[in-house]
């Protein structure tokens, strides 16, 4: 018999694990296997106090949230699971999946902000609007989808290590080549949020280089430039001026000699 979704939607069923696919926007990547024991271990004493959420999708049921639920509840042996049928579209499923993780037990920093960016390309909206629809504030959004630009490898070493989100935008302030040994450093000395900022200023004050003798070179061949232009300014009015220049170790002595008066020769100054 077809399945007829507008008779269905709001009800509640049970279905046999094998009938339910996963959701394609699932955020989490990583379940602790602990955490799917515990619960396990209350639903089988308990049962499922809130049913998991599906909709129906290419003739079958698809989850929408719960997917920690399902798991445990497969972990018991259940042969069927309540569930809630909801009549949903894929942005709404997307955006439900992330909520829900979001909001019952937080998410990495990484796939909290994979699952940003997935349900922004598919609701096509920007950073503001996204924001707003997640309820966040829109500089918080814009510094979560920032932890993307950490390669995988960078990403993979923040979880395994313990460090924390702001461990990582702190990170994001070295170029990329250097963000690794960085990691290490942290991560061996235990730093705190605090000392890595600190860290991170010492490591891009030592990049500021003095200015470069050349400049300085440069700056001198203008000095001494401005004055053969005074003493030629000088001889073409009919002033006698004269230099002689010598250069010894580490310096330039220049000699400067102008007549005080059109016929008593010269003095220097």
């Amino acid at each position: 018999m077809k399945f007829r979704r507008e008779k269905s939607a709001g009800k509640l069923l049970l279905l046999p694990p094998d009938q339910i696919a996963p959701s394609p926007w699932q955020a989490r990547t990583e379940f602790s296997q602990e955490e799917i024991d515990l619960l396990a271990e209350s639903i089988r004493q308990n049962g499922l106090l809130q049913p998991i959420s599906v909709r129906w999708h290419e003739e079958r049921y698809q989850l929408i949230a719960g997917e920690r639920r399902l798991r445990a509840c497969i972990r018991v042996g259940l042969e069927k699971i309540p569930a809630i049928l909801y009549d949903q579209e894929d942005d709404q499923v997307a955006a439900l999946g992330l909520l829900e993780n979001m909001q019952r037990r937080d998410l990495n920093p990484f796939d909290q902000a994979r699952g940003i960016r997935d349900v922004m390309e598919l609701w096509g909206c920007s950073q503001a609007e996204a924001a707003a629809r997640l309820g966040l504030a829109q500089p918080t959004l814009a510094n979560k989808l920032r932890l993307l630009q950490l390669s995988d490898a960078q990403q993979q070493y923040i979880l395994d290590y313990n460090l924390t989100e702001r461990h990582a935008r702190s990170i994001l302030r070295l170029p990329n080549k250097e963000r690794m040994a960085a990691l290490e450093h942290i991560a061996r000395h235990k730093m705190t949020v605090r000392a890595t900022d600190v860290y991170i200023d010492q490591l891009l004050s030592q990049k500021k280089t003095p200015p470069r003798r050349t400049a300085m070179v440069r700056d001198v061949r203008i000095f001494l430039n401005t004055i053969n232009n005074a003493i030629r300014l000088m001889t073409d009015n009919g002033v006698q001026a004269s230099t002689t220049k010598r250069e010894g170790k580490g310096y330039i002595e220049y000699t400067i000699k102008i007549p005080t008066t059109a016929g008593s020769g010269s003095s220097e100054r």
